[in-house]
């Protein structure tokens, strides 16, 4: 049972004049309805995975609106959807997850750049950026420019985001150009309020259908036109997009109380700015700032009489810009050499090139320009704010006694990957050290510590791809690792019809757990049970099961084993037989189990309702035998559970402490199974908790207690 959005559904429905309350993200997909979007797709990823599910599980309501939404294979599906905008005055938006999902569009992001679009295209892109990022630290900006995309980065508050996706639209219309919305995690993720309007029936939808638009060949990415969609690009819609701009105001200037220097700012980093102006005194609690702002809502194109008019009466400007390369400091620069400005710029020289920009990174750059352009201004503030984070620092490690133990991310208790690595460490004991591909998504983790499995990550998907090279030169067959999400996003086609292509050897492992995990557990093809659910949501579906197994059979993969992951011996065997096998093709290994998370959303309602309905219910639980238990913490380092710790021996002639399961185990039976195939200690005990025992149940548990007693 996936994770229920009613509540986040219902306040989709608020209309003029209520307050709607939510997160960023949710309130983007309120401003689409608000404007009228026709159809909606994407790609899930944090920090814009909400937007989408919502969606999805709002299907009956989206109906009613006409609204076609679509979760789709991977981001290039998602950008490809925009192609209905060329043609057909449809408002449409598509989302994910931040430079990664804008490399895997890219190739439809460019056609759809060229011709340019007739109904609004919006793309939502969740841009993870920083020390919270799980991804390459790279900006969008740099596509954006590339492609002659306009940029919208608004500051993170509710009515700014909304306006800003109401006003993107527009801006996509008016100058017939795609328009990217970035925002960062906080962004999303910042809490508030603004006041609803009706949502709006579509132009066109499943309600109001239009006839096929005639041929024009000038509307294709296609030679000779291309060459003129490039001069209209910059002499057409980029002039246009800088009108619409400065006539409706979306970047926002605020006034201070000096006039001699001025701070240019990314939208998105507004929030953080007034904060370290308010931490060295030049802000007060309301926000309002001593030194002016001009808060970039729209930071590509840059219009250049704004940026002219607001810079040249000052002596000296500060770029905050966070990332690297300096696209906008360099964008702004030309800008005003070209009109004769002699402002004197800063930015990257006061700033950090790369890196999140924190309020403490924002009050040293401050300071630096501070001192530089109006020292008469310069206060002991910024030097108590620095002062008071270096103490603090500072009692934390007296406190601690040594620097914080690393918290690297790992799997989730009981989870269904876990075990697949403990096998593979069985199979690297016997063996010796072998090449493993990793991808994207939860199994990721296993690059950590215990495992510490993975020689490179190239993409979502990308892990047989990214081994074809090794394994022309590699001693042993390298292995490579993919989830089921993967394999369906890219792993297919990159991979295993590439390796069918060339007739080469290979192993690839895909983990399949049932869903898109690493996002959220959102439904795959390949969803146990999927396709009858998504039968019953819509008429014209049938309830056909697509399988990993086959759809490689289809493809003509011959070697094909299918292992549950909790079975640590088998999948052990399996690795074994895979690597040493005679056979020369392609090797697949396709090692089940649920996702734990989506397993226990399932069982606990139905567990719970069985217990008050008085049924009888066993859970087991796993625990250790600390008498038997020698201390040597195999176990641990084998499986990683985290609910498989250590503990002081009651036994006052161990030194050692012993292995102990704590009570947030899930009953999946790794360390039992994994101290099996690794022939460690027998110390490990497995216990049936039942709940509504029967008679039975009774008699039994007493004439237990009366021969334990005895012996």
């Amino acid at each position: 049972m996936e994770r229920s959005f009613a509540s986040e559904i219902e306040s989709l429905k608020r209309g003029e004049g209520e307050i709607f309350r939510g997160e960023g993200i949710l309130a983007v997909t309120k401003a689409l309805l608000q404007s009228g979007v026709s159809y909606v797709g994407g790609y899930q990823g944090a920090p814009v995975s909400h937007l989408l599910d919502v969606m999805v599980q709002a299907k009956e309501y989206m109906r009613e609106l006409g609204v076609h939404v679509e979760a789709c294979a991977n981001e290039a599906s998602a950008a490809a959807m925009l192609g209905a905008s060329i043609a057909y005055p449809a408002r449409g938006a598509v989302t994910w997850k931040s430079i990664v999902g804008t490399n895997v569009a890219a190739d439809a992001l460019s056609n759809l750049a060229s011709p340019g679009v007739m109904g609004g295209a919006l793309i939502i892109v969740g841009e993870d950026y920083g020390e919270g990022a799980s991804v390459v630290q790279e900006r969008t900006q740099a596509f954006a420019m590339k492609s002659a995309l306009w940029l919208v980065d608004p500051r993170p508050n509710l009515p700014s985001i909304v306006r800003a996706v109401e006003k993107s639209f527009a801006l996509s219309e008016v100058s017939n150009t795609p328009v990217i919305l970035e925002l960062r995690i906080r962004a999303c993720h910042v809490e508030g309020e603004f006041v609803a309007k009706n949502n709006v029936v579509p132009a066109l939808s499943a309600h109001r259908r239009a006839a096929p638009a005639p041929h024009d060949y000038d509307k294709l990415s296609h030679p000779p036109v291309t060459y003129a969609h490039e001069r209209r690009k910059y002499a057409e819609r980029m002039p246009a997009a800088r009108r619409f701009i400065l006539e409706e105001g979306l970047n926002e200037t605020f006034a201070g109380k000096r006039d001699d220097v001025a701070l240019i700012v990314q939208g998105g980093l507004y929030n953080a700015l007034i904060r370290a102006l308010q931490e060295i005194g030049l802000a007060d609690a309301d926000g309002q700032s001593d030194l002016p702002i001009l808060a970039l809502n729209v930071v590509y194109p840059l219009v250049p009489q704004e940026i002219v008019a607001f810079a040249s009466p000052r002596k000296a400007v500060l770029v905050i810009e966070e990332g690297q390369p300096d696209y906008i400091e360099r964008d702004i620069a030309t800008i005003l050499r070209r009109a004769g400005v002699d402002t004197a710029l800063h930015g990257k020289d006061m700033l950090p090139m790369a890196g999140e920009y924190t309020s403490e990174i924002l009050v040293g750059g401050l300071a630096q320009f501070i001192e530089r352009h109006v020292p008469q201004l310069a206060n002991a503030g910024a030097q108590n704010y620095m002062d008071e984070i270096a103490a603090l620092r500072q009692t934390a490690a007296n406190l601690l006694g040594a620097p914080a133990p690393a918290r690297p991310p790992g799997f989730c208790i009981g989870c269904p990957e876990r075990p697949f690595f403990a096998a593979l460490k069985l199979v690297e004991k016997e063996r010796g050290p072998m090449h493993v591909s990793t991808d994207i998504g939860c199994h990721s983790f296993a690059t950590f510590a215990p495992f510490s499995f993975g020689n490179s990550i190239l993409g979502y998907g990308m892990s047989l791809a990214s081994s074809a090279g090794v394994q022309s030169f590699s001693r042993t067959r390298p292995i490579a690792i993919m989830g089921d999400g993967g394999f369906w996003h890219n792993g297919l086609l990159s991979g295993v019809a590439s390796r069918l292509l060339n007739g080469s050897d290979g192993v690839l492992v895909v983990l399949k757990n049932g869903y898109t995990s690493a996002t959220g557990t959102q439904e795959l093809v390949s969803t146990p049970h999927g396709a009858e659910r998504r039968a019953a949501g819509a008429a014209s579906a049938t309830a056909t099961e697509l399988t990993i197994e086959h759809t490689l059979q289809g493809m003509g993969v011959n070697w094909i084993r299918n292992v549950h992951t909790y079975r640590v011996g088998d999948v052990k065997n399996a690795l074994e037989d895979a690597m040493s096998s005679s056979y020369a093709g392609l090797k697949v290994i396709v090692a089940e189990g649920e996702c734990q998370l989506e397993r226990q959303r399932r069982i606990k309602p139905l567990r719970a309702a069985a217990l008050a309905r008085g049924e009888r219910m066993v859970r087991t639980r796993y625990g250790v035998d600390d008498e038997t238990c020698t201390g040597d913490h195999s176990c641990i380092r084998l499986s990683g559970c985290p609910t498989l710790t250590v503990k002081t021996s009651r036994d006052p002639l161990k030194s050692d402490p012993v292995a102990h399961v704590e009570n947030g185990c899930v009953g999946c039976g790794l360390c039992g199974e994994a101290a099996h195939a690794a022939t460690l200690c027998p110390s490990f005990y497995r216990a049936d908790i039942v709940s509504n025992p029967s008679r039975f149940d009774r008699l039994r548990a007493a004439l237990s207690r009366l021969v334990t007693k005895a012996a």
